[in-house]
């Protein structure tokens, strides 16, 4: 089971970081990733990380102002939003998986979701 969290309000400029716990499951079996979805838009993928926590993978959009990490010991990963524009307003969803995904809505397991909204 997967538990976001961290989402909210924030002015167009400023920052945020999402968390993603993980419980049931040791968070270190699973590849994991970060999608997105606004009103009225298709999900999107914004973020992947892997097992090991050495190779990340990034939307073109989110690139050089996000950045994805986990930390195995606490079972969660993270999701350090800077520079936030109004386009980034969407629910992040969390997910993971044992094989590795990238950009692919396959993943098996995602979280319920956090609001993310970005004020002009």
């Amino acid at each position: 089971q997967l538990q976001a969290s961290g989402g909210g309000l924030v002015q167009a400029g400023g920052s945020l970081r999402l968390s993603c716990a993980a419980s049931g499951r040791t968070s270190s079996r699973f590849h994991m990733g970060w999608f997105r979805q606004a009103p009225g838009k298709e999900r999107e993928f914004v973020a992947a990380i892997s097992l090991s926590g050495y190779s990340t993978y990034y939307a073109d959009s989110v690139k050089g102002r996000f950045t994805v990490s986990r930390d195995d010991a606490k079972n969660t990963m993270y999701l350090q939003m800077n520079s936030l524009k109004p386009e980034d307003t969407a629910v992040y969803y969390c997910v993971a998986d044992e094989r590795w995904l990238g950009i692919s809505t396959d993943y098996d397991y995602w979280g319920q979701g956090t609001q993310v909204t970005v004020s002009s």
